[in-house]
């Protein structure tokens, strides 16, 4: 298991669009159970109703969580978007 925290740099925080980008990213990494933790809430990453119910705004710590086959690649690419702001 690997975990880094990161900052939700989006100024809409995680609406349907980098919702929808870090799903589909996660779910390319099958083996691997990601999830998305906050001092409120806890969402798998791979789900993208999970993570708009998680309400993620701008500026919120995000604990990201990787367990299983190829754990460390999963959490590099959770970090990448994260960090790029999802391109927008």
């Amino acid at each position: 298991m690997v975990t880094k925290t990161v900052t939700v740099k989006n100024a809409q925080g995680l609406h349907m669009r980098p919702a929808g980008i870090l799903a589909a990213e996660m779910k390319k990494f099958a083996g691997c159970t990601v999830t998305l933790k906050t001092a409120e809430k806890t969402a798998k990453a791979s789900a993208v109703m999970q993570i708009m119910a998680a309400g993620i705004k701008c500026g919120t710590q995000v604990e990201i969580t990787a367990d299983g086959e190829n754990e460390q690649a999963a959490l590099d690419k959770a970090v990448e978007l994260f960090e790029s702001g999802f391109g927008e």
